[in-house]
């Protein structure tokens, strides 16, 4: 992707700021322990997987984009995600349960991912993004458990940086395409988006009920963040 990609330099400093900010704050208070219904365990299980990626394949397509800024604020991305699993990992030992090898939502996700260039893998990526925003929104707002709620809204108050983060690269990536290549593109994504979030509803329905969400609720927020990400991305005047 060799389109003008704009100037990274404020993004990367909001990821400083907030790795700073952890820092300052430390852990919540694990000694707490958590009391988690066994269907939201099961469905954090299934996250802490998503969460918990290498990066390898996006740091190294940023790389190659050629934009040390933008590259160094991609890895600072990939911490803040392994950090989401971090946590969710010790919110599961607090309710004395145990972290999972692997989802095959996840495999699927990931193979996927890593077949495709840096935008395409953005726009994959966006999926999982915009997915999170409703997953611990709901979880934070929902949930019982103090702890539970405390790290669901530690996770969500970074993804809603994140989402802004990849809009404004793919915005600039699109910026000099065509009208029919954006509505083209935008078709596959939201046929992409579709498919996605029906599989999370049906095999996360359980859990989302335990804080108080339909799976039609769900797939209806869902949907309504992705919308807004869309035309903010694919949105020739901006």
């Amino acid at each position: 992707m060799t389109a003008d990609t704009g100037d990274f330099t404020p993004w990367l400093r909001d990821f400083e700021g907030a790795a700073l900010l952890r820092w300052t704050w430390g852990d919540p208070d694990w000694s707490r322990g958590a009391r988690l219904a066994p269907a939201l365990v099961r469905s954090l299980q299934r996250f802490q997987v998503g969460e918990d990626g290498d990066g390898r394949s996006l740091t190294a397509k940023a790389d190659r984009a050629g934009d040390s800024v933008y590259a160094d604020a991609v890895r600072l991305f990939v911490a803040e995600e392994r950090e989401h699993a971090r946590l969710l990992g010790r919110l599961l030992d607090a309710a004395s349960a145990a972290t999972i090898p692997y989802h095959w939502t996840d495999t699927a996700f990931v193979r996927l991912r890593r077949l495709l260039g840096l935008r395409a893998e953005l726009m994959v990526l966006m999926l999982a993004e915009v997915v999170a925003l409703s997953y611990y929104r709901s979880v934070r707002d929902g949930v019982r458990d103090p702890l539970a709620a405390e790290v669901a809204g530690r996770i969500l108050a970074d993804e809603l940086r994140h989402v802004p983060f990849h809009c404004y690269r793919l915005r600039r990536s699109f910026q000099r395409s065509s009208r029919l290549s954006r509505a083209t593109a935008s078709a596959l994504w939201w046929l992409l988006l579709a498919g996605t979030v029906t599989v999370v509803a049906l095999d996360h329905g359980h859990a989302l009920r335990e804080v108080g969400v339909s799976r039609t609720a769900f797939i209806d927020d869902v949907m309504a963040r992705f919308r807004t990400v869309v035309a903010d991305v694919m949105s020739p005047t901006r």
